[in-house]
């Protein structure tokens, strides 16, 4: 296994991404082995969310951390959704209202339309019920989740001073040690141009937290998704630092920001039968390795998100680890082509 070292820590250059699959027991049975199985390969990437699979990715997650050493695992979940219990006894609206509005921890109008939802009572409610469903003293890293959706509802200023209170209500948590760092997990935030509604802008968000937290913050961390299809994390300068445009993976770099990648494959999308020359020319010899390679050898990227809930597609994916990746040469080749 292939680590990349960021802030002292070594983290696993492919990570299990747990968002796929249905909502019951066979689902959980499998990433459950799939997650051991990871493991035991190397792997130590571990990413969820609160309201992935109705929290119950979050609490096969938990199963696992009570069989292994903490310390192994570098476990990542988000919180900014609505998010309900699979095991709630009453229907999914009772429950809202009754546990999130009635206690005044969600007020109706903090909440989006595609549900999002960015204040300190609501993520401060979120981040501890994670720590529950993760059977875990501590986070290592805890994303906002696609808080540009704010954007649809809310003006920038007002998303900013919204994102300075949770960004203190986070470097609370890092006091109490229950948190190491903290970050933006996003889907258009920081592929799209400077002029669209849910652009973000990194270097201002990054200064929101230094504001927050000083010099030694804890935002460390960006979630984005780049495939070969979706390029605009390396090709788009749509971030301004010290004058000079730049893309969203050039930004990270200069700012000190470790990225996570997510769908490399599209949900398998990705992966289809090609020209053998094709196999040759990205140095390996399965269809579903193309798209692994082509991320995981792209300058600024640090670690590659697989959702894996089979240990067989953990074990197909994972033998990319056992070939070098692509040339500085050969990837910025392949990169000018496609822009």
């Amino acid at each position: 296994m292939i680590y990349k070292e960021f802030n002292g820590y070594k983290l696993s250059e492919i990570g299990i991404g747990t968002y796929l699959g249905n909502p019951d027991e066979d689902t959980d049975r499998s990433y459950y082995e799939t997650i051991k199985t990871g493991i035991e390969k190397g792997i130590n990437v571990i990413d969820t969310a609160i309201n992935y699979r109705n929290m119950r990715s979050e609490k096969v997650i938990g199963e696992v951390l009570e069989e292994i050493e903490r310390k192994k695992v570098f476990l990542s979940t988000k919180g900014g959704y609505v998010a309900i219990p699979y095991n709630i006894k009453t229907d999914a609206t009772t429950w809202f209202k009754e546990t999130l509005i009635k206690t005044n921890i969600v007020s109706p109008k903090d909440i989006t339309e595609t549900g999002n939802i960015l204040t300190p009572k609501y993520i401060d409610w979120a981040f501890e019920t994670s720590l529950k469903n993760l059977n875990t003293d501590y986070i290592d890293v805890y994303f906002l989740h696609n808080p540009e959706d704010q954007l649809l509802k809310f003006d920038k200023e007002t998303f900013y001073k919204k994102l300075w209170t949770v960004f203190r209500l986070l470097e609370g948590k890092v006091a109490e040690g229950k948190l190491k760092f903290y970050g933006l997990a996003t889907w258009n935030g920081f592929r799209v141009s400077e002029t669209h509604k849910q652009y973000l802008n990194l270097k201002e968000i990054y200064d929101i937290a230094k504001e927050v937290g000083g010099e030694n913050h804890h935002f460390r961390f960006i979630q984005l998704p780049y495939n070969i299809a979706m390029l605009e994390a390396y090709n788009l300068k749509n971030q301004t630092i010290n004058g000079e445009k730049i893309s969203t993976l050039e930004a990270a770099k200069k700012l000190g920001i470790y990225t996570y990648i997510s769908a490399p494959l599209m949900q398998g999308r990705l992966i289809r039968p090609t020209h053998p020359q094709i196999l040759e020319k990205f140095h390996v010899k399965k269809f579903s390795h193309i798209p692994l390679q082509f991320v995981r050898s792209t300058p600024g990227v640090g670690t590659v998100l697989v959702g894996m809930s089979k240990v067989n597609h953990l074990l197909e994916n994972i033998e990319i680890e056992n070939i070098p990746p692509l040339n500085s040469e050969e990837i910025k080749e392949m990169l000018e082509k496609r822009a």
